[in-house]
């Protein structure tokens, strides 16, 4: 099974839609073993306790924390990035992860740059992986990506209008 380091941001995503059928952040947690730093599940807990959409995705998360392998990484200092991405790219680079999932869109440069052997993921690429090995239909992949744009303020943002349009060409 591949190792998948996950951030807060990316996991607050596939929670904002935990009542969706099926549901992203199930077949996430079935396909790949799930690896979260401890400084993660800490934001997640910082966040699950605003009364929205993302308190609730990340109670979502924490609720399945029993199938999450946490591990504490110590940060690099000189990261120019929060704590949660700094404990995912390391521990990433630590492990020999297959895969980075997140969501902070204005990094992917320097979060990818910062990756030795790792293949960073977002959202829309992990719905569109889902797809390509049959666990997820286009169309269900297509609203689930509305669902989550929706959720998370992601109308304007450019990487996700291009990972829409690869849906729409499916």
């Amino acid at each position: 099974m591949t190792t998948l380091v996950a951030d807060a941001s990316a996991l607050v995503s596939l929670g904002v839609v935990a009542d969706a059928e099926p549901e992203p952040l199930a077949l996430c947690l079935a396909r790949y073993e799930v690896v979260v730093p401890a400084v993660v599940l800490e934001e997640l807990q910082e966040i699950s306790s605003y009364d929205d959409a993302h308190g609730r995705a990340a109670t979502v998360v924490l609720d399945r924390t029993d199938v999450l392998d946490v591990q504490s990484v110590e940060l690099d200092v000189g990261f120019p990035l929060d704590d949660g991405e700094n404990a995912a790219v390391t521990l990433a680079n630590e492990l020999g992860a297959g895969l980075l999932l997140c969501d902070e869109f204005s990094q992917l440069g320097l979060i990818h740059a910062s990756l030795s052997d790792t293949r960073l993921v977002t959202t829309p690429t992990l719905l569109s992986v889902l797809v390509r090995t049959d666990r997820l239909s286009v169309t269900d992949a297509r609203t689930l990506l509305d669902e989550i744009s929706d959720a998370r303020s992601w109308e304007a943002n450019s990487y996700v209008r291009r990972a829409r349009s690869l849906f729409e060409g499916s």
